[in-house]
C-alpha cells in the first residue's frame, strides 16, 4: 500500500467502530435490552454503545473506540490491511474464526484436615455455630487448604457439586478475598435447603447473608436460602436497564414445582432495591412476593448479624452499675 502519514492515521482513528458497523455491516449488529447497547451476532460477548462507540469484547477482555482498533481487534486485520480497508472506504474485511475461550473443568478446591478457622471467622461475622454445623453436616461448607478459605458449596440434583464461592478468612483492613471457583454454573449456587418441605425459597446476593439471616431468624430451616450468584447492578444515576432473570432462582424453580413464594432478601442499598423491584416484576405473576429487605439502608444481613453480635458482646462487658 502507498505510505500513509501519521496525520492520515489520526483521522482513520476518528472513524467510530458503531458508526462503521451500521454503515458497513448492519447484519452483524443484534440489539440488546440495555439501553443503547447492542452486540454482535457472531460475538455474543461484545458489546457496543450506540452514542459513545464505547465497546468492549468481555470474554478478550479488549475494548475501545475506533473502527480502527475494533478491525485489528476483533476482526482480526493487521494494522496496514484495516488502514488500507478505512482509506479506500472499503470496508469489508472478514472476520477470523474465534474459538470460544475453553471452559475450565469444574474442580473443588482441597479440602483441610478441620474447618477450625473458618468456624471462627464465620462466628466472629456474627453467623451461629448451629447455622455453621448444620451446612458442614451437608457438605455445602468446608475449609480449604492451603488458603483456608471458606468454600460455599452448590450442588446439583443428584449431590454432584457443580458450583464453588470462595471467601477470604483474613480482611486485614483490605478488601476480603471473593472469587467464584473456575468452571463454577452459576445455575448451581449455593442453597441451604429446609428440614422439612417447604413451598418459599428465599434469595440473597451473597452467601453469607444467607447464613446470617438464618442466624437472626433463630436458626429457623422453614425455607430454603438460595444466593444468586451475585447481581449485576446498574451504579445510581447510571441509564436504568433491567435485570436478566438468574441463573440460580431459574433453575432452582424448574426443579422445584412446589414453590409458591419468593421472599427477597437483597442487600439494602441501590443495587439491591434494584434488583428486588426487578425480581417482583419477573416473578410476581406466578409466585407471592414477600419483600424482606435489611431494615438498615445500605446494610445486608450480615451487616446485621455482625452488629447483633457486636452488640451483645457490649452488654456482656458492660461494668455493673
Amino acid at each position: 500500500m502507498p505510505w500513509v502519514s501519521e496525520e492520515q492515521i489520526q483521522e482513520l482513528k476518528k472513524i467510530r467502530a458503531y458508526e462503521y458497523l451500521r454503515e458497513n455491516q448492519p447484519y452483524r449488529l443484534k440489539k440488546t435490552r440495555t439501553v443503547n447497547e447492542w452486540e454482535l451476532t457472531d460475538h455474543d460477548s461484545f458489546k457496543i454503545n450506540e452514542v459513545t462507540s464505547k465497546w468492549h469484547w468481555k470474554s478478550r477482555d479488549i475494548g475501545g473506540i475506533s473502527a480502527l482498533r475494533f478491525l485489528t481487534q476483533v476482526d482480526g486485520c493487521s494494522f496496514m490491511e484495516a488502514v488500507s480497508l478505512l482509506q479506500e472506504g472499503n470496508y469489508i474485511c472478514i472476520p477470523q474464526e474465534v474459538p470460544p475461550p475453553e471452559r475450565k473443568p469444574f474442580v473443588l478446591p482441597e479440602k483441610n484436615m478441620n474447618n477450625r478457622r473458618i468456624l471462627q471467622y464465620l462466628s466472629g461475622r456474627g453467623i451461629s455455630e448451629a447455622a455453621i454445623r448444620y451446612c458442614l453436616r451437608l457438605g455445602i461448607l468446608y475449609e480449604s487448604r492451603p488458603y483456608h478459605n471458606a468454600v460455599f458449596v452448590g450442588r446439583d440434583e443428584n449431590g454432584k457439586a457443580r458450583y464453588a464461592f470462595l471467601r477470604g478468612i483474613y480482611d486485614n483492613g483490605k478488601k476480603s478475598f471473593k472469587i467464584e471457583q473456575a468452571g463454577s454454573e452459576k445455575a448451581y449456587a449455593f442453597c441451604v435447603p429446609p428440614q422439612k418441605d417447604s413451598k418459599r425459597v428465599a434469595v440473597y446476593e451473597a452467601c453469607i447473608d444467607a447464613l446470617a439471616h438464618l442466624t437472626l431468624e433463630g436458626g429457623s430451616l422453614d425455607k430454603y436460602r438460595l444466593e444468586l450468584g451475585g447481581i449485576s447492578a446498574p451504579k445510581e444515576g447510571e441509564v436504568y436497564r433491567e435485570m436478566k432473570n438468574p441463573p440460580a432462582l431459574e433453575y432452582f424453580l424448574s426443579k422445584h414445582p412446589e414453590i409458591e413464594e419468593i421472599e427477597i432478601c437483597t442487600d439494602n442499598d441501590f443495587a439491591g432495591r434494584w434488583a428486588c423491584a426487578n425480581l417482583k416484576k419477573a416473578y410476581g405473576a406466578a409466585y407471592r412476593i414477600i419483600e424482606n429487605l435489611p431494615q438498615i439502608e445500605g446494610a445486608d444481613y450480615a451487616d446485621l448479624a455482625k452488629m447483633k453480635k457486636e452488640e451483645k458482646k457490649k452488654v456482656r462487658t458492660a461494668p455493673e452499675r
